[in-house]
């Protein structure tokens, strides 16, 4: 929590991940004892609305659509690269670090999975793909599996997963705008 201190992304580095199963948004099934996220929606059409979509991937612009203030030492394109988002007041407000774990980079299909660290509220991953499909229809797909990361979050269970849900909302439309210029 940044209550009155600032979570440097320099603190961050060298920070474990906070969950074993690293990788598993990329493909294949969630694994098991986490709550699930798999949820697709066409953003656009065509290669210009996938190549916009994919670029604000790329540039966090998912996260800053929910209304988090984005910290990262590098591009989300970059594994390895740490982020710190914050909900809320700078200084009052919740730390949300993650470390990108896996990226793809291919003609019809980018994105990347980022992995929580110490002091988020939640433990696992989410990922953020974007691809465009045979049939021209510009996909953007969103995996995550977590749990509570600390005690705050295992007793605001619903409420945590209502945010969950808001979120996921903002980051589909923020795409979605995107993909449409």
């Amino acid at each position: 929590m940044a209550l009155l201190r600032r979570t440097t992304l320099q603190q961050l580095a060298d920070a474990p991940l906070t969950y074993a199963e690293v990788g598993a948004t990329r493909e294949g099934p969630l694994p098991a004892g986490y709550a699930h996220v798999d949820r697709r929606a066409v953003v656009g059409s065509g290669r210009a609305a996938f190549d916009r979509a994919a670029a604000a991937v790329f540039r966090w612009s998912a996260q800053r659509g929910a209304g988090l203030r984005v910290r990262a030492s590098g591009p989300a394109s970059t594994p390895g690269t740490v982020v710190l988002m914050t909900a809320g007041l700078p200084r009052f407000g919740l730390d949300v670090p993650c470390r990108v774990v896996w990226v793809v980079d291919e003609p019809d299909r980018r994105g990347f999975g980022y992995g929580t660290l110490p002091g988020h509220p939640e433990s696992g991953e989410e990922s953020f793909v974007v691809s465009l499909r045979p049939d021209g229809d510009v996909v953007y797909e969103l995996r995550a599996f977590s749990r509570p990361g600390t005690l705050l979050t295992r007793l605001g269970g619903p409420v945590a997963t209502r945010v969950q849900a808001l979120a996921l909302d903002r980051y589909v439309g923020t795409i979605r705008k995107a993909a449409q210029g």
